[in-house]
């Protein structure tokens, strides 16, 4: 991508958990460009970590609970004011214990039509939307 030199690039990773039909969004602490911001809960990639493991840390550091990361969802790139950043989602199944908001400001289970009501972080935004896509065609069809 044709970003400038110098722009700090960070992989991330968000885990889009299903239960029962519902989606796990995580409302960002006040502050800074995404502040308040709902999000699918996650975050960095170390260095020599894969991404599913990394997601697996971040949920139990995040919500104190534990995961299996499952397909992914899609990948996508946005620019924001304190650098670059490139998201990739996963479905994700809840396999032991209940997501606790210590590093959110809140946490909501909502349907997949549900989820527009939420203002989201900009690179959130695709994934939210094939989220919707896949789930209303998955669950419809059951």
């Amino acid at each position: 991508m044709g970003y400038e030199t110098g722009t700090k690039h960070f992989k991330v990773v968000g885990a889009v958990i299903v239960r029962d039909g519902l989606v796990l969004c995580a409302r960002r602490e006040p502050g800074g460009e995404t502040g308040d911001l709902w999000e699918f809960p996650g975050g960095k990639i170390e260095p020599g970590e894969s991404a599913g493991r990394a997601l697996e840390r971040e949920i139990l550091e995040e919500l104190g609970c534990r995961i299996r990361v499952g397909a992914k969802v899609t990948a996508t790139t946005h620019k924001y004011g304190f650098g670059v950043i490139t998201l990739t989602t996963f479905y994700c199944e809840l396999i032991d214990g209940t997501p606790t908001a210590t590093e959110h400001a809140a946490l909501l289970w909502l349907a997949p039509d549900e989820l527009d009501d939420l203002e989201w972080a900009p690179a959130d935004l695709p994934a939210v939307e094939l989220v919707k896509l896949q789930l209303d065609t998955r669950l419809g069809s059951e």
